[in-house]
Parts: structure tokens; sequence; C-alpha cells
């Protein structure tokens, strides 16, 4: 699995649905984790951190709706967009869906066409990158779709590997990333590589950056990892 592909984390206790779900989102070009009830949906987002999660309401024990709010609580979980399965089609179910914190709500029986253009629409906002978006940050300007990056208007040679560096950093300015954060969105969960191989890249990704001049606009941050302004 390549780490451009977004990741998706689908909670659904009924096997059925979460296998279709799991199938038309590998299809789209989503990297897919499944998660069967809501505690192991918690255990799966801390170590994973999946782009956008699509959760059910209705499960045993821990409910999608505490699982929703749990996430929305905290700030390193905070800004996954979730997207909210549910049954309940009344007004005051969507509204209280919303107000724990869902992104989205979406009714079952649902069309899989529909979810999947709700789930790109939340993607567009917190991966822009991979929907080739341009993406601008001071005077660098990224076009993901032709993979190109420019500062001041200089074209910049970068690799693949400093492109999707840059990129992680550009779809979120000032986030500090740490060094093992940047290996599973830059390098992907499967593959093994040694975290000192981000110092590497990251100092090729700065002498890319200014080798027309202009000041270093990625900062390390001590004990902690990057970011980029």
């Amino acid at each position: 699995m390549s780490a451009d592909q977004p990741s998706v984390l689908v909670v659904e206790d009924e096997l059925a649905q979460r296998e279709v779900l799991a199938y038309n989102l590998e299809a789209e070009g989503f990297r897919v984790s499944k998660a069967e009830n809501g505690e192991e949906a918690l255990i799966l987002v801390a170590e994973e951190a999946p782009d956008i999660i699509v959760l059910d309401w209705m499960m045993p024990n821990l409910s999608g709706i505490e699982v929703c709010r749990q996430l929305k609580t905290k700030p390193e979980t905070r800004s996954i967009p979730v997207i909210m399965l549910s049954a309940r089609s009344e007004e005051v179910d969507k509204v209280r869906g919303l107000e724990t914190g869902a992104d989205d709500y979406v009714v079952k029986p649902y069309s899989v066409i529909e979810l999947m253009a709700r789930v790109r629409s939340q993607l567009r906002r917190v991966r822009p990158s991979t929907v080739g978006l341009r993406l601008e940050y001071q005077d660098i300007v990224l076009d993901a779709e032709t993979h190109k990056v420019s500062r001041d208007g200089n074209a910049l040679k970068l690799g693949p590997t400093e492109f999707r560096l840059l990129s992680t950093f550009m779809e979120k300015p000032g986030r500090v990333w740490s060094r093992e954060q940047l290996l599973d969105r830059v390098w992907g969960r499967d593959i093994y590589v040694d975290t000192r191989t981000v110092d590497v890249h990251i100092g090729r990704l700065r002498k890319a950056l200014t080798q027309f001049g202009g000041e270093d606009p990625v900062r390390t941050v001590r004990g902690a990892g990057y970011a980029l302004g």
C-alpha cells in the first residue's frame, strides 16, 4: 500500500456491511482499516491516526456516538473527520450526531456512490494534496496534480519522498509532526524505515527549499519533531 493513499477507518459491527464498505473504499484508492466495535476503533485511531473515520452509530457496549464524543474531546484526534452512519433518520437524531462532533451524517440504507462522494469531500478538507489540489504557503506553491513545486517563482527539484514530506507539511502549516507520524504518512505503515531516515530527507527538503535563497521554513521542534513555519 502506498503512503500517498489516504487512510479510512471503517467502524461497523455488522460483518457484511463492514466488508462492503471496505471493498468500495479500497476500489476508490483508500487504505482501509476495520474495527467491529467502539473499543477496537479507539485503539486503532490511537495507533494509526486515519485521515477519515466512517462510524456506525448503533453498536453494542460503546456506541458510535460515544466514540465520536471521545475522539472530538481529544486535541490529537479532534480534527479527524467522522462520517456517522445510522438507521436513525429523524432530524433530532441527525442534530444529536452533528452536535456530538460528527462532520457528516448518512442515513441507512445509503447509496454507496453518495457515501464515497461524501468521503472524498471530507478528504479534500484534510488531505487536499491527495485529490490533486494546489497548496500554497507564503512564497511556496505545490501543485499536487502536476507534482511541481516552486518558491518565489523558481521551480524546485524535489525527490518523491521530499515531495510527500512537503505535501504533508503544507496541508497543516504549524502542526508539529513527530518522526513516527511522518514515517507513517510519508513512507507507509507496512515499510520499516529507521526514524533517522526522516532526518536525512528533512535535510534534503531544506536544501531544495533554500536552493534559490530564502529562509528555511522547516522548523525543528526539540524532542517533538518538525513543522512548517
